[in-house]
Parts: C-alpha cells; sequence; structure tokens
C-alpha cells in the first residue's frame, strides 16, 4: 500500500499538483513523456554516457561535467554516474528541457518567465557505489545572494527513463520536510556516493518511518522543492537506473543560470555559456580531467 502523501500527489492524470505540491514539497505526473519519446531520450543518455565511459575518468568542459567513478562498472570499466549540462551538445537532451510541457506545468509554481540551473542525467549502475544521503538541494544553490526566495521560486524535475522503485534505489521524500526550511543535516559536503543514515533525519527532528519510495514508471516526472528532504539507495535491480534532472527557477529571482522560457516559450542558448555552478567557468572554461 501506498503513503497517503504519495497517492495523494499523484491522483488523477495530473491531479491537483500544484496543492499536492505545496502541502507535500513535492508532486508526481504520470505519463507526462510517452514510450516512443522516452525511447529516444534514453538512446541520447547512452551517447552521453558512451562519451564519460571513452573519456575514462572525470572530466569538464565549461559547465559540461562528466563525474565517472574508475573501475566502478560490472565489466571493470568506468561508472558515468552523473553528466551536467549535456544539453548543450545533445540536441535530444536540450529540446527535453526547453520542451512546453515543463513551462506549462510549472507556470501555477513560479511563473511563465525561467531560467535553468540544473541540467543532468544520474545513473545507478547495478551494485555500484550511487547513493545519494539525506539532503536538501537548497544547501547547493550558492552563493546566497544570488538565489531569492528560493523556497517560492526553485523547482526541480526529475524524469524517469527507467522504472524507478526500492529495488532499483528510486529516490525517497519525506513529505512535508520542505516546510521546515534549510535543515542543519549531518551529512558530508558530498552527498553522491554517501548512504542516507537515519540518524541523521533523526538529529533534525524527523523520521525515515515518514519517508516514502517515489516509485516512477518510464516517462513519469517528480517535482520536488528545494527544501524537501530527500536521498536514494543503491541500485540491486539488474538494469541502470537513470533519471534526467531539470531544475528551474523564476527568472527575476536569481541572478545565475540558462535562460529556459520566457512567457512560456523556449530561449535557446546563448554564444557564450552562463555562469551556473562552476565559479571557475571564465578563468578555467577549456576542457580538462579533474
Amino acid at each position: 500500500m501506498s503513503h497517503p502523501a504519495a497517492a495523494a500527489a499523484a491522483a488523477g492524470p495530473f491531479g491537483d499538483y500544484v496543492a499536492a505540491y505545496r502541502r507535500n514539497g513535492f508532486a508526481l505526473l504520470r505519463g507526462l513523456f510517452a514510450p516512443d519519446e522516452i525511447a529516444a531520450i534514453a538512446a541520447a543518455a547512452d551517447q552521453v554516457r558512451d562519451e564519460g565511459r571513452a573519456l575514462g575518468r572525470s572530466f569538464r568542459h565549461g559547465n559540461l561535467f562528466y563525474r565517472v567513478a574508475a573501475g566502478a562498472e560490472a565489466d571493470g570499466g568506468p561508472a558515468v554516474q552523473m553528466v551536467q549540462w549535456p544539453s548543450y551538445h545533445q540536441p535530444a537532451l536540450n529540446a527535453v528541457r526547453l520542451d512546453r510541457r515543463f513551462a506549462a506545468i510549472l507556470a501555477p509554481l513560479i511563473g511563465r518567465d525561467l531560467k535553468q540551473i540544473i541540467n543532468q542525467i544520474h545513473w545507478k549502475t547495478p551494485g555500484a557505489a550511487g547513493d545519494f544521503a539525506w539532503h536538501q538541494d537548497a544547501r547547493f544553490r550558492k552563493p546566497d545572494h544570488a538565489y531569492r526566495n528560493l523556497g517560492a521560486a526553485y523547482v526541480q524535475t526529475g524524469l524517469a527513463l527507467d522504472p524507478h522503485d526500492p529495488e532499483s534505489g528510486c529516490l525517497r521524500f519525506v513529505p512535508g520536510s520542505h516546510l521546515w526550511g534549510s535543515l542543519p543535516l549531518d551529512v558530508p559536503d558530498e552527498v553522491l556516493g554517501a548512504r542516507m543514515r537515519d540518524a541523521v533525519l533523526d538529529g533534525v527532528g524527523l523520521s525515515a518511518a515518514d519517508a516514502v519510495d517515489v516509485v516512477l514508471e518510464p516517462g513519469d516526472v517528480a517535482l520536488w522543492s528545494p527544501f524537501l528532504v530527500h536521498g536514494s539507495g543503491t541500485n540491486w535491480a539488474p538494469h541502470r537506473r537513470r533519471l534526467y534532472i531539470n531544475g528551474y527557477v523564476r527568472a527575476e529571482d536569481c541572478d545565475r543560470g540558462e535562460w529556459a522560457f520566457r512567457d512560456g516559450r523556449p530561449v535557446p542558448f546563448g554564444p557564450e555559456p552562463a555562469l551556473v555552478h562552476y565559479e571557475a567557468l571564465r578563468e578555467r572554461g577549456e576542457p580538462h580531467f579533474v
């Protein structure tokens, strides 16, 4: 039986997802992308993964970043855990981040003029370390002065490219935790590769017993608040678990990021990449291993 908050957040075709989001800190939109669309998006993601494996180790070119773990795949080869901003050179992935369906579902939450500060794919290879410790995305929105009204101005979206369930290391959300604001969670600076520990939640007055599994089918989209406490475990399924994440922010409340939508209409990349999170973008934007 599903947790009541998870069921409410996914009621109907999209249900009252705006109310669910504001109440629980997340909402689930079923079947936003069709199977043939997901097949094409997944193929583009695989192309990006092959690029990372060919590089063999972590690599950066401006905002584009491949996080690669040496020897972590079952075949002994490198495992690509995450790629940030693949949309700069992958047209199919770029089309997804600018899809008008995102503009439509985000408009009631954060408006029609949106910048984007997250564009990344996460892979979980079966059995390999790919856990995410309990955390709030708000901790990564730095510097503070560049992100105003964060709780009301920013929404993270995750598009499932594979089945997401407890066996495959799906996301876990703590409903309502976004209402607690910024929490002093006792977790390492690098949450990727660190396991979820129940004591972390106990330490701030939350409980792992209240967490829900975010079960998704390919084509489903999860929306969540930057203050929602969440994490994910190891993939023990026989298949990869891929998630395409795009994070949007109300343009007037953010000094960083690439424009995504103006008045609900897609905005293509400009001639130069925008400053997002990579502070050395102007000083060391050339290709280099990390």
